[in-house]
Protein backbone atom coordinates (compact mmCIF):
# COMPACT_ATOMS: atom_id res chain seq x y z
CA UNK A 1 0.00 0.00 0.00
CA UNK A 2 2.87 2.40 0.77
CA UNK A 3 4.22 1.90 -2.95
CA UNK A 4 0.71 2.77 -4.03
CA UNK A 5 0.63 6.38 -2.30
CA UNK A 6 4.13 6.75 -3.48
CA UNK A 7 3.61 5.93 -6.76
CA UNK A 8 0.75 8.75 -6.75
CA UNK A 9 2.73 11.48 -5.77
CA UNK A 10 5.41 10.20 -8.12
CA UNK A 11 2.89 10.49 -11.02
CA UNK A 12 1.64 13.81 -9.56
CA UNK A 13 5.15 15.39 -9.38
CA UNK A 14 6.23 13.69 -13.40
CA UNK A 15 3.03 15.16 -14.84
CA UNK A 16 3.74 19.23 -13.30
CA UNK A 17 7.17 18.60 -14.46
CA UNK A 18 6.33 17.41 -17.61
CA UNK A 19 3.74 20.27 -18.52
CA UNK A 20 6.80 22.90 -17.23
CA UNK A 21 9.38 21.37 -19.20
CA UNK A 22 6.89 21.20 -22.74
CA UNK A 23 6.17 24.81 -21.66
CA UNK A 24 9.71 26.24 -21.74
CA UNK A 25 10.31 24.27 -24.61
CA UNK A 26 7.61 25.74 -26.97
CA UNK A 27 8.51 29.62 -25.12
CA UNK A 28 11.79 28.83 -26.71
CA UNK A 29 10.70 28.42 -29.83
CA UNK A 30 11.57 31.75 -31.98
CA UNK A 31 7.75 31.56 -32.94
CA UNK A 32 7.19 32.44 -29.78
CA UNK A 33 9.46 35.39 -28.90
CA UNK A 34 9.93 39.26 -30.14
CA UNK A 35 12.23 40.86 -27.80
CA UNK A 36 15.40 42.58 -28.83
CA UNK A 37 17.56 39.93 -27.62
CA UNK A 38 17.43 35.84 -27.76
CA UNK A 39 15.19 34.19 -24.99
CA UNK A 40 17.34 32.55 -22.33
CA UNK A 41 16.37 29.15 -21.45
CA UNK A 42 16.32 29.72 -18.13
CA UNK A 43 14.01 32.86 -18.25
CA UNK A 44 11.44 30.13 -20.37
CA UNK A 45 11.69 27.90 -17.50
CA UNK A 46 10.81 30.15 -14.49
CA UNK A 47 8.53 31.47 -16.99
CA UNK A 48 6.37 28.22 -17.43
CA UNK A 49 7.03 27.24 -14.24
CA UNK A 50 5.54 30.60 -13.32
CA UNK A 51 2.35 29.98 -15.59
CA UNK A 52 1.97 26.42 -14.48
CA UNK A 53 2.44 27.02 -10.94
CA UNK A 54 0.20 29.94 -11.56
CA UNK A 55 2.53 31.86 -9.86
CA UNK A 56 3.43 35.60 -12.17
CA UNK A 57 7.09 36.10 -11.32
CA UNK A 58 8.78 36.83 -14.25
CA UNK A 59 12.08 37.20 -15.42
CA UNK A 60 10.96 38.75 -18.37
CA UNK A 61 8.22 41.17 -19.42
CA UNK A 62 5.16 38.59 -20.88
CA UNK A 63 4.67 41.70 -23.43
CA UNK A 64 7.64 40.71 -24.88
CA UNK A 65 5.92 37.45 -26.04
CA UNK A 66 4.39 37.11 -29.12
CA UNK A 67 1.05 36.21 -29.39
CA UNK A 68 1.68 32.69 -29.62
CA UNK A 69 3.80 32.92 -26.58
CA UNK A 70 1.08 34.15 -24.92
CA UNK A 71 -1.29 31.88 -25.92
CA UNK A 72 1.53 29.18 -24.66
CA UNK A 73 1.16 30.62 -21.17
CA UNK A 74 -2.44 31.38 -20.94
CA UNK A 75 -2.72 27.39 -21.79
CA UNK A 76 0.13 26.33 -19.07
CA UNK A 77 -1.73 29.17 -16.51
CA UNK A 78 -5.30 27.34 -17.35
CA UNK A 79 -3.69 23.83 -17.26
CA UNK A 80 -2.12 24.89 -13.22
CA UNK A 81 -5.03 26.71 -12.29
CA UNK A 82 -8.03 23.97 -13.25
CA UNK A 83 -6.24 22.53 -9.58
CA UNK A 84 -3.23 20.28 -8.86
CA UNK A 85 -6.07 18.04 -7.34
CA UNK A 86 -8.26 17.78 -10.50
CA UNK A 87 -5.72 17.22 -12.66
CA UNK A 88 -4.45 13.95 -10.01
CA UNK A 89 -8.37 13.22 -9.91
CA UNK A 90 -8.71 12.87 -13.88
CA UNK A 91 -5.38 10.99 -14.14
CA UNK A 92 -5.91 8.55 -11.26
CA UNK A 93 -10.06 7.87 -12.54
CA UNK A 94 -9.08 7.57 -16.01
CA UNK A 95 -7.19 4.03 -16.31
CA UNK A 96 -10.14 1.81 -14.88
CA UNK A 97 -12.76 4.47 -15.39
CA UNK A 98 -12.78 4.36 -11.21
CA UNK A 99 -11.35 5.77 -8.51
CA UNK A 100 -9.19 3.19 -6.02
CA UNK A 101 -9.86 3.35 -2.22
CA UNK A 102 -6.32 4.75 -1.60
CA UNK A 103 -6.47 7.61 -4.28
CA UNK A 104 -10.05 8.61 -3.02
CA UNK A 105 -9.35 9.22 0.35
CA UNK A 106 -6.24 11.45 -1.03
CA UNK A 107 -8.98 13.37 -3.32
CA UNK A 108 -11.75 13.03 -0.51
CA UNK A 109 -8.97 14.90 2.11
CA UNK A 110 -9.50 17.91 -0.05
CA UNK A 111 -12.95 18.29 -1.28
CA UNK A 112 -14.95 16.98 1.38
CA UNK A 113 -17.87 15.20 1.23
CA UNK A 114 -18.90 15.29 -1.95
CA UNK A 115 -15.89 13.58 -3.53
CA UNK A 116 -16.34 10.08 -1.55
CA UNK A 117 -19.64 9.74 -3.73
CA UNK A 118 -19.66 11.38 -6.54
CA UNK A 119 -15.59 12.10 -7.52
CA UNK A 120 -16.35 12.64 -11.69
CA UNK A 121 -19.60 14.92 -11.13
CA UNK A 122 -16.91 16.89 -8.78
CA UNK A 123 -14.48 17.43 -11.99
CA UNK A 124 -17.17 17.90 -14.10
CA UNK A 125 -18.66 20.83 -11.88
CA UNK A 126 -14.63 22.50 -11.86
CA UNK A 127 -14.36 22.77 -15.52
CA UNK A 128 -18.37 24.21 -15.88
CA UNK A 129 -17.65 26.63 -13.60
CA UNK A 130 -13.84 27.53 -14.48
CA UNK A 131 -15.13 28.29 -18.07
CA UNK A 132 -18.41 30.15 -17.31
CA UNK A 133 -16.61 32.21 -14.42
CA UNK A 134 -13.68 33.25 -17.17
CA UNK A 135 -15.74 33.37 -19.75
CA UNK A 136 -18.23 36.69 -17.93
CA UNK A 137 -14.89 37.94 -16.59
CA UNK A 138 -13.24 38.05 -20.38
CA UNK A 139 -17.31 40.02 -21.61
CA UNK A 140 -17.10 42.36 -18.43
CA UNK A 141 -12.75 43.57 -19.34
CA UNK A 142 -13.76 43.66 -23.03
CA UNK A 143 -15.74 46.22 -22.85
CA UNK A 144 -12.62 47.82 -21.33
CA UNK A 145 -9.96 46.34 -23.45
CA UNK A 146 -12.17 46.45 -26.74
CA UNK A 147 -10.10 49.20 -28.37
CA UNK A 148 -6.90 47.67 -28.10
CA UNK A 149 -5.48 45.94 -30.71
CA UNK A 150 -6.50 41.86 -30.92
CA UNK A 151 -8.62 43.28 -27.75
CA UNK A 152 -10.49 39.94 -26.92
CA UNK A 153 -7.48 38.26 -26.65
CA UNK A 154 -6.16 40.61 -24.05
CA UNK A 155 -9.96 40.81 -22.12
CA UNK A 156 -8.88 36.27 -22.22
CA UNK A 157 -5.56 36.41 -21.05
CA UNK A 158 -6.63 38.77 -18.03
CA UNK A 159 -9.55 36.75 -16.90
CA UNK A 160 -8.24 33.48 -17.23
CA UNK A 161 -5.16 34.85 -15.19
CA UNK A 162 -7.50 36.43 -12.56
CA UNK A 163 -9.35 33.71 -12.17
CA UNK A 164 -6.76 31.27 -11.83
CA UNK A 165 -4.54 33.97 -9.42
CA UNK A 166 -2.13 33.78 -11.88
CA UNK A 167 -1.13 37.12 -12.35
CA UNK A 168 0.38 37.62 -15.49
CA UNK A 169 -0.40 40.56 -17.59
CA UNK A 170 -0.14 41.70 -21.83
CA UNK A 171 0.68 45.27 -20.55
CA UNK A 172 4.21 45.63 -19.42
CA UNK A 173 3.11 47.49 -16.03
CA UNK A 174 0.99 44.68 -14.49
CA UNK A 175 -2.63 46.97 -13.87
CA UNK A 176 -1.04 50.27 -12.71
CA UNK A 177 -2.52 51.78 -16.44
CA UNK A 178 -6.20 50.81 -15.11
CA UNK A 179 -5.50 52.30 -11.54
CA UNK A 180 -8.54 54.16 -11.61
CA UNK A 181 -10.79 51.98 -13.78
CA UNK A 182 -13.28 50.23 -11.69
CA UNK A 183 -14.40 48.12 -13.99
CA UNK A 184 -10.79 46.64 -14.38
CA UNK A 185 -10.68 46.89 -10.92
CA UNK A 186 -13.75 45.36 -9.76
CA UNK A 187 -13.79 42.43 -12.38
CA UNK A 188 -10.25 41.39 -11.90
CA UNK A 189 -11.07 41.66 -8.02
CA UNK A 190 -14.23 39.35 -8.41
CA UNK A 191 -12.02 36.80 -10.16
CA UNK A 192 -9.83 36.98 -7.85
CA UNK A 193 -11.66 35.73 -5.05
CA UNK A 194 -13.82 33.74 -6.97
CA UNK A 195 -10.95 31.55 -8.20
CA UNK A 196 -9.41 31.56 -4.57
CA UNK A 197 -12.68 30.61 -2.79
CA UNK A 198 -12.53 26.72 -3.50
CA UNK A 199 -14.68 25.47 -6.03
CA UNK A 200 -16.27 23.59 -2.81
CA UNK A 201 -17.46 26.88 -1.57
CA UNK A 202 -18.78 27.86 -4.69
CA UNK A 203 -20.68 24.73 -5.50
CA UNK A 204 -21.94 25.21 -1.63
CA UNK A 205 -22.49 28.32 -2.04
CA UNK A 206 -24.70 27.96 -5.13
CA UNK A 207 -26.83 24.63 -3.92
CA UNK A 208 -27.80 27.55 -0.92
CA UNK A 209 -28.82 30.34 -3.72
CA UNK A 210 -30.72 27.46 -5.45
CA UNK A 211 -32.71 26.59 -2.41
CA UNK A 212 -31.30 23.02 -2.08
CA UNK A 213 -29.39 22.98 0.89
CA UNK A 214 -31.03 25.58 3.93
CA UNK A 215 -26.98 26.35 4.94
CA UNK A 216 -23.45 26.68 4.25
CA UNK A 217 -21.29 23.82 5.50
CA UNK A 218 -18.87 24.67 8.59
CA UNK A 219 -15.95 24.57 6.29
CA UNK A 220 -17.73 27.07 3.33
CA UNK A 221 -18.35 29.82 6.52
CA UNK A 222 -14.79 29.46 7.90
CA UNK A 223 -13.54 30.21 4.32
CA UNK A 224 -15.66 32.82 3.72
CA UNK A 225 -15.50 34.58 7.28
CA UNK A 226 -11.82 34.47 7.06
CA UNK A 227 -11.22 35.67 3.40
CA UNK A 228 -13.53 38.35 4.57
CA UNK A 229 -11.64 39.38 7.58
CA UNK A 230 -8.68 39.54 5.78
CA UNK A 231 -9.52 41.48 2.41
CA UNK A 232 -11.49 44.42 4.71
CA UNK A 233 -8.43 44.38 8.02
CA UNK A 234 -5.91 44.62 4.97
CA UNK A 235 -7.61 47.48 3.50
CA UNK A 236 -8.41 49.62 5.90
CA UNK A 237 -4.23 48.99 6.50
CA UNK A 238 -3.00 49.32 3.34
CA UNK A 239 -5.09 52.93 3.22
CA UNK A 240 -4.25 53.82 6.68
CA UNK A 241 -0.62 53.05 5.77
CA UNK A 242 -0.59 54.67 2.48
CA UNK A 243 -2.99 57.41 2.38
CA UNK A 244 -0.13 60.11 2.43
CA UNK A 245 2.42 58.05 0.29
CA UNK A 246 1.79 55.50 -2.47
CA UNK A 247 -1.35 56.17 -2.79
CA UNK A 248 -0.94 60.35 -1.95
CA UNK A 249 -1.45 61.03 -6.06
CA UNK A 250 -5.02 59.18 -6.30
CA UNK A 251 -8.52 60.80 -5.64
CA UNK A 252 -10.57 60.08 -2.24
CA UNK A 253 -12.48 57.24 -4.36
CA UNK A 254 -9.27 56.00 -6.00
CA UNK A 255 -7.64 55.79 -2.93
CA UNK A 256 -10.15 53.39 -1.34
CA UNK A 257 -10.06 51.28 -4.62
CA UNK A 258 -6.41 51.12 -5.01
CA UNK A 259 -6.22 49.43 -0.79
CA UNK A 260 -9.01 46.96 -1.92
CA UNK A 261 -7.21 45.92 -5.14
CA UNK A 262 -4.02 45.61 -2.73
CA UNK A 263 -5.54 43.36 -0.38
CA UNK A 264 -7.15 41.11 -2.24
CA UNK A 265 -4.01 40.87 -5.09
CA UNK A 266 -2.09 38.99 -2.45
CA UNK A 267 -4.76 36.31 -2.17
CA UNK A 268 -2.85 35.15 -4.88
CA UNK A 269 -2.92 36.65 -8.08
CA UNK A 270 0.06 39.12 -8.41
CA UNK A 271 -1.29 41.77 -10.48
CA UNK A 272 -1.16 45.45 -9.26
CA UNK A 273 -2.62 48.89 -9.69
CA UNK A 274 0.04 50.73 -7.72
CA UNK A 275 3.91 49.47 -8.09
CA UNK A 276 5.01 47.21 -5.06
CA UNK A 277 8.38 49.21 -4.54
CA UNK A 278 5.84 52.22 -3.42
CA UNK A 279 4.84 50.86 -0.51
CA UNK A 280 6.12 51.67 3.35
CA UNK A 281 7.64 48.37 5.05
CA UNK A 282 4.23 48.37 7.55
CA UNK A 283 2.54 47.59 3.83
CA UNK A 284 5.08 45.01 2.50
CA UNK A 285 4.93 43.03 5.71
CA UNK A 286 1.24 42.96 5.77
CA UNK A 287 1.60 42.02 1.93
CA UNK A 288 4.06 39.26 2.97
CA UNK A 289 1.48 37.50 5.74
CA UNK A 290 -1.12 37.87 3.12
CA UNK A 291 0.87 35.97 0.14
CA UNK A 292 2.32 33.67 3.25
CA UNK A 293 -1.59 32.51 4.27
CA UNK A 294 -3.14 32.30 0.61
CA UNK A 295 -5.93 31.64 -0.57
CA UNK A 296 -8.60 28.66 0.72
CA UNK A 297 -8.25 25.07 0.02
CA UNK A 298 -9.25 23.60 -2.99
CA UNK A 299 -9.09 26.52 -5.02
CA UNK A 300 -6.61 27.38 -7.74
CA UNK A 301 -4.68 29.85 -5.13
CA UNK A 302 -1.76 28.80 -3.45
CA UNK A 303 0.03 29.95 0.22
CA UNK A 304 -0.95 27.31 3.52
CA UNK A 305 -4.68 27.96 3.17
CA UNK A 306 -6.92 30.63 4.71
CA UNK A 307 -8.61 27.91 7.09
CA UNK A 308 -5.33 26.18 8.17
CA UNK A 309 -4.08 29.44 9.29
CA UNK A 310 -7.33 30.41 10.99
CA UNK A 311 -7.22 26.36 12.76
CA UNK A 312 -3.90 27.57 13.87
CA UNK A 313 -4.62 30.63 15.43
CA UNK A 314 -7.49 29.22 16.73
CA UNK A 315 -5.72 25.95 18.31
CA UNK A 316 -2.63 28.70 19.88
CA UNK A 317 -5.31 30.80 21.61
CA UNK A 318 -8.03 28.53 22.38
CA UNK A 319 -6.83 25.42 23.03
CA UNK A 320 -8.28 21.55 22.73
CA UNK A 321 -10.82 20.21 25.29
CA UNK A 322 -9.93 17.44 27.47
CA UNK A 323 -10.98 15.36 24.49
CA UNK A 324 -8.26 16.65 22.26
CA UNK A 325 -11.06 18.70 20.19
CA UNK A 326 -11.18 22.28 19.62
CA UNK A 327 -14.70 24.00 19.90
CA UNK A 328 -15.28 26.46 17.26
CA UNK A 329 -19.08 27.70 18.10
CA UNK A 330 -21.45 24.79 17.60
CA UNK A 331 -19.28 22.37 16.40
CA UNK A 332 -15.78 20.98 17.35
CA UNK A 333 -12.13 20.77 15.11
CA UNK A 334 -10.78 16.66 15.85
CA UNK A 335 -7.07 15.94 16.67
CA UNK A 336 -6.53 14.95 13.16
CA UNK A 337 -7.07 18.17 11.93
CA UNK A 338 -5.20 20.71 14.35
CA UNK A 339 -1.90 18.10 13.98
CA UNK A 340 -2.52 18.82 9.76
CA UNK A 341 -3.13 22.27 9.66
CA UNK A 342 -0.20 23.01 12.31
CA UNK A 343 1.81 20.28 9.49
CA UNK A 344 1.28 22.47 6.97
CA UNK A 345 2.31 25.17 8.09
CA UNK A 346 5.45 23.97 9.20
CA UNK A 347 6.16 22.83 5.97
CA UNK A 348 5.11 25.87 4.66
CA UNK A 349 7.78 27.65 6.93
CA UNK A 350 10.38 25.44 6.19
CA UNK A 351 10.02 25.96 2.54
CA UNK A 352 10.27 30.13 3.01
CA UNK A 353 13.33 30.20 5.24
CA UNK A 354 14.86 26.98 3.13
CA UNK A 355 14.27 29.50 0.16
CA UNK A 356 15.46 32.94 1.73
CA UNK A 357 18.69 31.17 2.78
CA UNK A 358 19.70 29.67 -0.34
CA UNK A 359 18.35 32.99 -2.59
CA UNK A 360 20.69 35.21 -0.08
CA UNK A 361 23.17 32.90 -0.50
CA UNK A 362 23.38 32.68 -4.14
CA UNK A 363 23.20 36.69 -4.66
CA UNK A 364 26.10 36.63 -1.88
CA UNK A 365 28.45 34.67 -4.79
CA UNK A 366 27.36 36.52 -7.48
CA UNK A 367 30.02 39.58 -7.68
CA UNK A 368 28.56 43.38 -7.13
CA UNK A 369 25.08 41.97 -6.41
CA UNK A 370 23.66 43.40 -3.50
CA UNK A 371 20.07 42.08 -2.13
CA UNK A 372 18.40 43.20 1.34
CA UNK A 373 16.89 40.69 3.46
CA UNK A 374 13.06 42.64 2.94
CA UNK A 375 12.70 42.31 -0.93
CA UNK A 376 14.34 38.92 -0.67
CA UNK A 377 11.80 38.09 2.00
CA UNK A 378 9.03 39.49 -0.36
CA UNK A 379 10.30 37.52 -3.28
CA UNK A 380 10.41 34.07 -1.90
CA UNK A 381 6.88 34.14 0.20
CA UNK A 382 5.71 35.43 -3.28
CA UNK A 383 7.09 32.53 -5.10
CA UNK A 384 5.95 29.96 -2.32
CA UNK A 385 2.17 31.60 -1.94
CA UNK A 386 2.25 31.29 -6.11
CA UNK A 387 1.13 35.05 -5.73
CA UNK A 388 3.82 37.04 -8.28
CA UNK A 389 4.24 40.67 -7.19
CA UNK A 390 7.53 41.57 -6.62
CA UNK A 391 9.63 44.73 -5.59
CA UNK A 392 11.20 44.93 -8.89
CA UNK A 393 13.83 42.33 -8.27
CA UNK A 394 13.04 39.28 -10.21
CA UNK A 395 14.71 40.33 -13.70
CA UNK A 396 18.09 41.36 -12.00
CA UNK A 397 18.84 38.23 -10.62
CA UNK A 398 21.23 35.34 -11.30
CA UNK A 399 20.47 31.99 -12.70
CA UNK A 400 21.18 30.13 -9.05
CA UNK A 401 18.78 32.71 -7.79
CA UNK A 402 16.25 31.63 -10.72
CA UNK A 403 16.72 27.98 -9.92
CA UNK A 404 15.93 29.22 -6.14
CA UNK A 405 12.84 30.91 -6.77
CA UNK A 406 11.79 28.09 -9.69
CA UNK A 407 12.22 25.21 -6.85
CA UNK A 408 10.35 27.67 -4.22
CA UNK A 409 7.29 27.83 -7.05
CA UNK A 410 7.08 24.90 -7.64
CA UNK A 411 7.50 23.31 -3.96
CA UNK A 412 4.86 25.69 -2.91
CA UNK A 413 2.33 24.84 -5.76
CA UNK A 414 3.21 20.92 -6.09
CA UNK A 415 5.35 19.83 -2.76
CA UNK A 416 3.16 20.99 -0.06
CA UNK A 417 0.24 19.58 -1.78
CA UNK A 418 2.58 16.26 -2.05
CA UNK A 419 3.62 16.64 1.40
CA UNK A 420 0.25 16.76 2.80
CA UNK A 421 -1.00 13.75 1.43
CA UNK A 422 -3.24 11.62 3.91
CA UNK A 423 -1.10 8.34 4.66
CA UNK A 424 -4.54 6.57 4.49
CA UNK A 425 -2.43 3.28 3.25
CA UNK A 426 -0.97 3.06 6.42
CA UNK A 427 -4.46 3.53 8.80
CA UNK A 428 -4.40 -0.17 9.07
CA UNK A 429 -5.75 -1.64 12.05
CA UNK A 430 -3.63 -2.48 14.85
CA UNK A 431 -4.20 -4.76 17.34
CA UNK A 432 -0.58 -3.36 19.09
CA UNK A 433 1.14 0.03 19.22
CA UNK A 434 3.98 2.10 20.64
CA UNK A 435 4.16 3.16 24.26
CA UNK A 436 3.36 6.53 25.03
CA UNK A 437 5.38 9.13 26.05
CA UNK A 438 4.68 12.89 27.71
CA UNK A 439 7.06 15.84 25.95
CA UNK A 440 6.86 19.00 27.71
CA UNK A 441 5.97 21.43 25.35
CA UNK A 442 6.14 25.60 25.50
Amino acid sequence: MRIRISSAKIVIFAYFIGIILAGSLLLKLPVSWKGAAPLRYVDALFTATSAVCVTGLITVNTAQYSRFGQAIIILLIQTGGLGIITFATIYLAAPRKRISLVNRSIIKDYYIEEVEYLPKEMIRHILTMTLAIEGLGALLLFIRFRRLPGGAFVAVFHAVSAFCNAGFSTFPDSLEGYVGDPIVNFSIMGLILLGGIGFIVMKDVALCLRGRKRWLSYHSRMALGMSAVLVVGAALAFLAFEHGRALSHLAPAEKAMAALFQAVTPRTAGFDTVPQRTFSTPSVLVTVILMFIGASPGSTGGGVKTTTFLVVLLAAFRGADDRDKLKVGTRSIPASAIIKAVGVLGKGLAIVVAGLVLLLLAESERPGASLGLTPALFEVVSAFGTVGLSLGITGSLGDASKAVLIATMFAGRVGLFAMSLPLSARRLERYADLPSTDVLIG
